[in-house]
């Protein structure tokens, strides 16, 4: 009977002590704080996600124009200032042209010697050498010929004892000499000058045309002329300034035809393609805003100061003529626009080992929820799966605690 009794006992204790559990569960449950929390509601619209970064504006180049010295010497005037617009043809800058000049005449005189060596070479001399070898030749043939009359004369008199051997012989020996100097002169009236000499002629008078051209050239470009029409933005030099051969003495272009390098990090050249839209902004006119398109990525990576870059090549479309090469500026690129998305703020992602999730707001209390990410920006994020239109989800809370799966929240507004 005691040991029943004692059973009884204990079995009243151990459902007490359930009951009392129960009891202090539901009073925490019922008492416990609620995290105060910020949320968003996910929902359809568009998604932009911008890359900015500076660049600088250069002219097309089929749209740009430098001149630059010919060669040492004076500028002798000026005839635009910087910023001025230009029609096709006006007369923009002049050198003192007079050593130029000079310069021309020279090598005109030295093309004309290489012409007359050339023709001397090809046929044969020139016609005073020509003249005097062929007079050379009459008097050869003319010694040639009376050598072998003369020897023919002897041998006849040698026959009848009037002339002795040595005679005859000295008389063999002079025609033998007279043909061959006969036959020196025939062939070097045949051969003329040999092929090493014509083809060092012809290198002579090629570097002669050359020269004379060069000089051409130089004494063209002491005058600059508009090639087209466009606005005079650089212009370096002023009149009666000494300047050395290369220098730039002028840049202009057509501003209506320009193009902007962009310097994006490395880590961002990832998301851009060609044609992808861009905004160009300038700060010395923040008012306006300029409209182009990538035509160019780039195949390097440079250092750039502190940074490694590429050179991102950006036309513009709408180049209005106030823009100016050389300045510099901010180029945005839109490298995602997204239209009829599901989205929701970007501060309402977590990750755990590189899966994203969201906290969902419903019953009062958070759930963690699994999502798949599409497009990102700064601000929003794209939400493939996990969430619907609607759902509303945790962004944080107002006083600084951690989020939880299961916590109870009130919503902040």
């Amino acid at each position: 009977m005691a040991t029943k009794k004692t059973r009884h006992t204990a079995r009243i204790w151990l459902l007490t002590i359930v009951a009392l559990i129960l009891v202090f569960y539901v009073v925490h449950l019922a008492t416990r704080e609620k995290l105060p929390i910020r949320v968003a509601t996910a929902a359809i619209g568009d998604l932009t996600k911008t890359s900015a970064t500076n660049g600088k504006v250069e002219p097309e180049p089929q749209a740009n124009f430098e001149a630059h010295a010919p060669f040492p010497g004076v500028v002798r005037a000026v005839y635009v200032h910087s910023g001025e617009a230009v029609p096709g043809g006006k007369l923009l800058l002049a050198m003192d042209d007079s050593q130029a000049k000079e310069q021309v005449a020279n090598a005109r005189a030295a093309l004309k010697g290489a012409e007359a060596n050339y023709q001397a070479a090809v046929h044969g001399g020139t016609p005073s050498q020509q003249i005097t070898l062929t007079g050379n030749l009459d008097n050869a043939r003319i010694a040639r010929d009376q050598a072998q009359q003369d020897l023919q004369a002897l041998q006849r008199l040698e026959s009848t004892g009037a002339a002795s051997a040595s005679e005859v012989s000295a008389a063999q020996q002079r025609l033998a000499a007279d043909t061959s100097a006969l036959q020196v002169l025939e062939q070097q009236k045949k051969n003329g000058y040999g092929s090493a000499d014509v083809a060092h002629a012809l290198a002579a008078l090629q570097d002669a045309q050359a020269a004379y051209a060069a000089a051409q050239d130089a004494l063209r470009q002491a005058v600059v002329h508009a090639p087209f029409a466009g606005t005079v933005y650089s212009l370096p030099v002023a009149p009666t300034e000494y300047v050395q051969q290369g220098d730039r003495l002028l840049s202009m272009a057509d501003l209506h035809q320009l193009q902007v390098i962009a310097y994006f990090d490395e880590p961002e050249i990832g998301d851009l393609q060609t044609g992808q839209p861009a905004t160009i902004v300038w700060d010395a006119r923040p008012a306006e805003v300029w409209h182009g398109h990538i035509v160019r990525l780039p195949s390097t990576i440079e250092s750039f100061g502190t940074r490694n870059v590429g050179e991102v090549l950006v036309s513009l479309d709408d180049a209005d003529g106030h823009l100016l090469p050389d300045t510099n500026v901010r180029v945005t690129v839109t490298v995602a626009n997204e239209s009829n998305v599901l989205v929701i703020p970007r501060d309402a992602l977590y990750f755990e080992q590189g899966s994203p999730y969201v906290y969902r707001v419903a019953g009062g209390s958070l759930h963690r929820t699994q999502v798949t990410l599409g497009k990102l920006n700064l601000s929003d994020a794209q939400i493939v799966s996990g969430l619907k239109a609607g759902d509303v989800v945790a962004t944080g809370t107002t006083n600084g605690q951690p989020l939880g799966d299961g916590q109870p929240v009130t919503i902040v507004q």
